[in-house]
């Protein structure tokens, strides 16, 4: 997801004027992120399940929604815009997996397969729900190493990314990443055993 410089610059001039209210560069804001926001959708919707009817695009429509209604604007630079993305985009996708479960039996799970930086330490087909509470609780008790899981699974964003969004070192950032990916994988196995 890395991009030119120049590039990452006018994403970061224009959160800036949109920050001070002017709406005309939330227009062209929208014109830069667009593609690769889809582009995160789509790599996110095809390691779903067969048969997972959400669509990048309308993934994509429903966050860029949610994300102009966000109350504070305060965005630092492309990589905290990304962070927040994720969370949205993370917001969505559970959104939709709930309603799913709750339309169908109420045992029907939704399972993600994990993209290749995440798998090897999480189980191959994984509830996106179950991931979902692994999150919460690791978030009270390591909110960097919740965040850094965050970013790199629903914002797409690399190591390097995550560590600038997060403002930390890319030692710090491989080590919480190592150690978060322990903890939901042993969570998430946790949760399966007390089930059955």
């Amino acid at each position: 997801m890395e991009m030119p410089g120049e590039h990452g610059q006018q994403i970061t001039l224009l959160l800036k004027q949109w920050s001070s209210g002017d709406q005309q560069a939330l227009d062209s804001l929208i014109t830069l992120v667009y593609p690769e926001l889809r582009a995160i959708a789509a790599r996110y919707i095809t390691r779903e399940r067969p048969g997972h009817t959400l669509q990048p695009t309308a993934l994509v429509n429903e966050a860029y929604l949610r994300l102009v209604r966000q109350p504070e604007r305060e965005w630092h630079d492309r990589a905290h815009f990304f962070a927040v993305a994720a969370r949205i985009v993370r917001g969505v996708l559970v959104d939709y997996a709930r309603a799913r479960r709750t339309s169908k039996r109420s045992s029907d799970r939704l399972e993600v397969t994990m993209p290749a930086p995440v798998r090897g330490r999480l189980p191959a087909g994984v509830d996106l729900l179950d991931l979902d509470a692994a999150l919460e609780a690791l978030q009270k008790i390591d909110i960097e190493q919740s965040r850094i899981v965050e970013l790199r699974f629903f914002g797409g964003l690399s190591m390097e990314e995550a560590a600038r969004a997060l403002g930390i070192s890319m030692s710090t950032a491989n080590r919480e990443w190592t150690i978060a990916k322990t903890w939901i994988r042993r969570h998430i196995k946790g949760g399966r055993e007390d089930h059955e």
